[in-house]
């Protein structure tokens, strides 16, 4: 496994552990205007390098040993069992287009596991290069954490394929107890639904076979614990294993609150939840009122709560020019009276940010998008990224600094220099960033459909020659944004 972090300094060890970090947005397909799955994920850390990530497909003789890092630190946890046969990954998505995202929630802390082999990032990319569906990476996953133990602190999982989203939520047993406890929830066809750093699965129904699958002892354990002490059929495993507070809601739960009243009718009923006037939850899920389209996700995940009551972008501390950030950490004092600002889905602390598009329509190599961005997707650029791709672009590649080493050949610092100079600025300058990103990004659309033909044909003849055309049409689209990005903050400085 790759090393996911490179820590600049002790003080970002602080950081990360406070920020509340990822957003995860969902799609069904028949709630997506394409019929495709839509899934995304932003990667928020300050300690973060952004990169895209590639696993090659590979086959392991058997007894051959795999080394985990925590995908965190680096900290090297132990060995498992090489698989067989290992599938190609690029970013969060495999040649099966199957996609995995991830939200922290934490939950109870004495049910963290230091003994554990597997940590939630090591969970995700050991997953992906052994499944080919969700549901076969929900198998995985957990018979990981099963039989080497559970690192982390609770997850929230999105697991995707062409057909299936699920989300699955997982927390440990405590010290040297092997396992996890454990459930998951498959989002309705025609539904919508996020998850953002809080536990959002409540009841789930436990006779629902082909729906929801669950770990034998979730409910028992919580017993055992004195988490609940009710009949089954009201057990939930949000208020057991992570019980709600004020940061959950305001700065989780409102993120998962803004997606849901940009595209539903229910926002107003929805708020009082987030403003702490009940303790009645969103649904886990709900029916949006029209399709949504891939752009409308992209545009989504660069949200700052605008045109709603906690729209950050007219408040005092937006200043004069309107800028829609915050620095952490989100609380503070004046005068001995505590205040707090919000936390919208869109933050300057992403290293990375995906939306993924999943078609059944369509062959794997051609069917499966990685629409990828550095840095925070209110100021990148969704390049797409097909699925079969087995060579990174340069801009995006590992090599290219890292978080304390500027490179003007990598993605990462580039589109972090041109949002520095913009954020302080903000209302001044956002709109000659907007005009290039939509240029770019309107392109990379009209695009898409000739590409595609043009790929499904050569698959047709020879696979490869697909493979090699999209990995090349890759590599051309993520370049060309860079050095327009480039030529945008030449601009912006003059």
């Amino acid at each position: 496994m790759k090393r996911r972090i490179i820590l600049c300094a002790a003080v970002l060890m602080a950081a990360v552990a406070n920020t509340f970090a990822c957003t995860n947005l969902i799609v069904g397909k028949n709630a997506s205007a394409d019929g495709s799955t839509i899934v995304s994920y932003s990667a928020d850390s300050y300690g973060l390098f952004g990169e895209l990530y590639h696993y090659p497909a590979a086959t392991y003789p058997k007894g051959t040993m795999l080394k985990v890092y925590e995908w965190d630190t680096g900290k090297y946890l132990g060995e498992i069992e090489q698989a067989r046969q290992t599938y190609n990954v690029v970013g969060n998505m495999n040649e099966y287009q199957v996609t995995i995202g991830e939200t922290t929630f934490g939950g109870r802390p004495e049910l963290a596991d230091s003994t554990g082999i597997i940590d939630y990032g090591s969970l995700i990319y050991i997953g992906l290069q052994r499944s080919r569906t969700a549901r076969e990476a929900i198998k995985i996953m957990t018979d990981l954490v099963q039989q080497y133990g559970y690192y982390s602190e609770g997850e929230s999982f999105t697991i995707a394929d062409p057909n299936e989203i699920w989300i699955m939520e997982m927390i440990g047993k405590g010290p040297g107890i092997r396992g996890a406890v454990w459930v998951a929830v498959r989002v309705p066809d025609d539904c919508i639904s996020a998850h953002a750093n809080q536990s959002r699965i409540h009841q789930f129904d436990m006779n629902d076979k082909e729906n929801c699958m669950y770990s034998p002892d979730v409910v028992s354990f919580a017993r055992e614990k004195g988490y609940f002490n009710g009949v089954n059929k009201d057990f939930s495993f949000s208020l057991a294993y992570a019980p709600l507070d004020f940061g959950a809601r305001r700065f989780c739960e409102a993120r998962v609150w803004s997606y849901f009243n940009k595209f539903t009718d229910n926002g107003k009923e929805y708020l009082p939840y987030i403003e702490g006037k009940t303790d009645t939850p969103m649904p886990l899920f709900v029916k949006p009122k029209h399709k949504l389209s891939v752009q409308d996700v992209k545009d989504m995940m660069r949200d700052h709560y605008e045109g709603t009551p906690l729209d950050i972008s007219n408040d005092f501390g937006a200043g004069p020019y309107k800028t829609p950030y915050r620095l952490s950490p989100l609380n503070f004092k004046v005068d001995g009276q505590e205040y707090f600002n919000e936390r919208p889905i869109s933050t300057q602390q992403s290293a990375f940010v995906f939306v993924s598009q999943m078609r059944s329509t369509l062959p794997d190599a051609i069917g499966g998008v990685l629409w990828f961005g550095l840095d925070d997707a209110n100021m990148t650029v969704f390049t797409p990224v097909y699925c079969n791709t087995d060579k990174v672009p340069y801009p995006y590649q590992q090599e290219n600094g890292d978080c304390v080493t500027f490179s003007w050949d990598s993605a990462f610092w580039i589109y972090n220099w041109v949002a520095d100079m913009i954020r302080p600025r903000y209302n001044l300058m956002v709109e000659d960033m907007r005009t290039v990103q939509n240029t770019l990004e309107d392109t990379y659309a009209q695009s898409q459909e000739g590409i595609e033909s043009a790929a499904l044909k050569l698959y047709q003849q020879n696979p490869a020659k697909a493979k090699e055309y999209l990995t090349n049409y890759t590599h051309m689209t993520a370049q060309t944004a860079v050095d327009s990005w480039k030529k945008l903050g030449e601009f912006l400085i003059v």
